[in-house]
């Protein structure tokens, strides 16, 4: 301790300090410039400043030159000729200093001018201090900062390339971009994304709400705008300042001072080297974009422009898919006297699995001679084009076999035959029903598949065993062709209901505990067949299962017997205009009866925009189906269904257009719309809610 004490330096004993040794304690040196004499006077640690030793200096400033480098010594002189000038008595800077082994360092100053009783500047005392260790602090905090912004922008492009890896379609990834915990933590004040359609783009996404530039919905590429520019030319258009933006974008700037923009980024959305489109991020507090601020933006148009293309093929291969597979079920359901059906089909595609994974699912209804009709259902196995080929293959058959006149267990046979001669690998279940409406008696041959179910006229359902054979492929394989034939009873007011499994597996339930589930749904189900039909898909759809989903369902009403007061339907074949107003006649009877009054401009409005898109965009005619649902509020239903697959699709209409506002319109009136495949073609549908009936 001694010896430690010994080797310090001694401090003064008395109290307070004077200003020598407190400086020199501190590192800091100190100056006295003379300006009459021009003698700089440096004490010894301000030499060890500069790398001096004692004797290498000689007063002059000028002998100081060799450890200023030239651009720093000019900005010193500069700082001080400027601070005497204007009259100031204090200044202070950092600036380089230069060792005698060549090494840069930091150093600091602060000068104190005094000035005789005329202003003239006559002395400059003041100190210098080494602070290479103080701005490396600085440097490396100020590091760190752009490390985590860095990190920040980085964090931000994973988090939303994340997010966009679940985006299966256009409209997802639009909502990606436009969530607010996405782009926006980027710090841009609004988004717009434009899609390449021949030489035209798109607007599809704009935000936030307001900052809508007209005329920019539909734009050409060669016009003069920034996503234009970065379509033409598949780079980055980076704009870091109002004045450029004016500049170059005249037309587009005078609409933008509202958001008070500041910059922007246009970032072309390209794959396969070819350009699906362009996003811009418009920025209200930032000048100018660092490299690296560009080179994150970049990296993230490309995640986006990689999602835009899966987006787009996935919707490619959903509409062929779902072409592929109304073209391969019926066309149109026969109607036949005497009974109601109602038939529904369900993709399993519509649970997100890709677009091409379609099923073997079908459902047919074959009027027979003799007042008869055959009812039947069935799933080829498999989830792929191939099923669908094979199951529309052994769907024409199974309806010739049947028309010519074969009884229900040769039709089956025949239909096994011929599946196992195909060149396939596929089987198939199937449940073949034929009826008699005037007897009500169903005989029953099953071939592999579920038990059909019966609901009687007070709405009680149960399932009815029929004894199966082999599914269809397999029974000519193993030649076991003979299959028993069950016989049931359909009475008047009775629901014949088949189905395929894809409406009775649960995970983690077994087939009879589904079926359970299935007949206490029809126990509580409406009665009319559509009604309940809808409600059973809307159970499909809800339980968001990994099969399709094939329904039938057949009411028998007796020849005589009068349809339901609550329903009004009215055929319109194309180009009947008499037809036309007699449906117009119908809806506004039908609202007077059922206490519509409130709502009658409305719905007529809507049942006519949906009729007569029926009538413009098919070839075929339509039927306008007016009921009231029951429930927990009293509904209207519009139901409007032609034989086209085709779906209608909301479309832009522009600002002059006139042609596209119809599910525009829809979408406003209406309580809730949609639409569904029915047999060969489709329902376009929209509900009112109703003010209750009195008493």
């Amino acid at each position: 301790m001694a010896d430690r004490g010994a080797s310090a330096p001694s401090l003064p004993d008395e109290r307070p300090a004077h200003p020598d040794p407190i400086l020199a304690l501190n590192r800091m040196g100190t100056f006295d410039w003379d300006l009459d004499s021009g003698v700089l006077h440096l004490d010894a640690q301000a030499l060890e400043v500069f790398d001096l030793r004692a004797g290498e200096y000689d007063g002059r400033p000028t002998s100081l030159a060799p450890r200023v480098p030239g651009a720093e010594g000019r900005r010193l002189d500069t700082l001080v000729t400027r601070a005497m000038k204007d009259g100031r008595e204090n200044y202070g800077t950092y600036f380089r200093t230069r060792r005698r082994d060549g090494t840069l360092r930091w150093s600091h100053t602060q000068g104190c001018i005094r000035r005789d009783a005329d202003g003239r500047p006559r002395r400059i005392i003041g100190i210098l201090r080494d602070a290479t260790a103080e701005l490396g602090d600085i440097e490396a905090r100020r590091d760190r900062a752009a490390l985590d912004e860095a990190r920040r922008q980085t964090n931000v492009v994973q988090l939303t390339t994340a997010a966009l890896a679940h985006a299966r379609t256009v409209d997802d990834v639009i909502d990606v971009l436009k969530d607010t915990q996405g782009l926006t933590h980027l710090g841009a004040a609004s988004v717009v994304m434009g899609l390449v359609e021949a030489d035209r783009i798109l607007l599809v996404a704009e935000g936030p709400e307001g900052s809508f530039v007209p005329g920019t919905r539909v734009t050409r590429v060669d016009e003069p705008y920034p996503m234009s520019e970065a379509v033409r030319t598949l780079s980055p258009c980076f704009i870091e300042s109002p004045q450029e933006f004016a500049e170059r974008y005249p037309i587009l700037w005078p609409h933008l001072t509202g958001l008070r923009v500041t910059s922007a980024a246009y970032l072309p959305l390209i794959a396969q080297a070819q350009p699906l489109g362009a996003l811009g991020l418009l920025y209200s507090d930032r000048h100018g974009f660092s490299p690296e601020e560009r080179n994150v933006l970049v990296a993230l148009g490309s995640s986006i422009a990689q999602s835009l293309q899966r987006a787009m093929l996935y919707e490619q291969e959903t509409d062929l898919a779902e072409g592929l597979q109304q073209a391969m079920l019926p066309r149109t359901i026969p109607s036949v006297p005497g009974c109601d059906v109602a038939v529904r089909y369900r993709a399993a595609g519509m649970n997100g699995s890709l677009g091409r994974d379609i099923g073997g699912d079908w459902y047919d209804v074959i009027p027979l001679p003799g007042g008869r009709v055959g009812a039947v259902i069935g799933d080829v196995q498999g989830h792929d084009t191939h099923a669908a080929a094979v199951m529309g293959q052994l769907r024409i058959v199974l309806r010739a076999y049947a028309a010519e006149g074969h009884p229900p267990a040769v039709v089956m046979a025949r239909a096994s035959v011929f599946l196992h001669e195909l060149d396939t690998d596929r089987f198939a279940t199937c449940l073949y029903t034929e009826i008699d409406l005037a007897t009500g008696v169903v005989q029953a041959v099953r071939a592999g598949h579920l038990d059909p179910l019966v609901r009687d006229g007070d709405g009680v359902c149960r399932r009815v065993p029929v004894e199966g054979g082999l599914p269809l492929g397999l029974s000519a394989e193993f030649d076991r062709l003979a299959y028993p034939v069950a016989t049931l009873d359909l009475d008047p007011g009775h629901t014949l209901l088949l189905c395929t499994d894809g409406l009775v597996e649960q995970p983690g339930v077994d087939l009879d505990e589904g079926l359970r589930v299935l007949t206490a749904l029809v126990d509580a189900g409406p009665p009319d067949v559509r009604d309940l039909a809808d409600r059973l898909i809307d159970v499909a759809e809800e339980r968001r299962g990994d099969d399709d989903v094939a329904l039938l369902l057949l009411r028998r009403r007796g020849l005589d017997a009068p349809r339901t007061s609550d329903r009004r339907r009215r055929h319109v074949p194309p180009g009947d205009a008499d037809a036309l107003t007699d449906a117009r006649h119908l809806i506004r009877s039908a609202l007077r009866a059922w206490g519509a009054d409130d709502r009658s401009d409305e719905i007529e409005l809507v049942a006519d925009e949906l009729t007569t898109n029926a009538l413009v965009h098919t070839e075929g005619a339509a039927d306008v189906t007016l009921r009231i649902l029951t429930g927990e509020e009293r509904r209207l239903r519009v139901e409007v269904e032609d034989t086209s697959s085709a779906l209608p699709r909301r479309r832009d209409a522009g600002e002059s257009g006139v042609s596209g506002r119809g599910l525009m319109l829809v979408d406003s009136l209406a309580d809730a719309w949609g639409m569904e495949a029915r047999g060969g073609g489709k329902c376009v549908w929209a509900e009112f809610v109703l003010p209750p009936r009195d008493g």
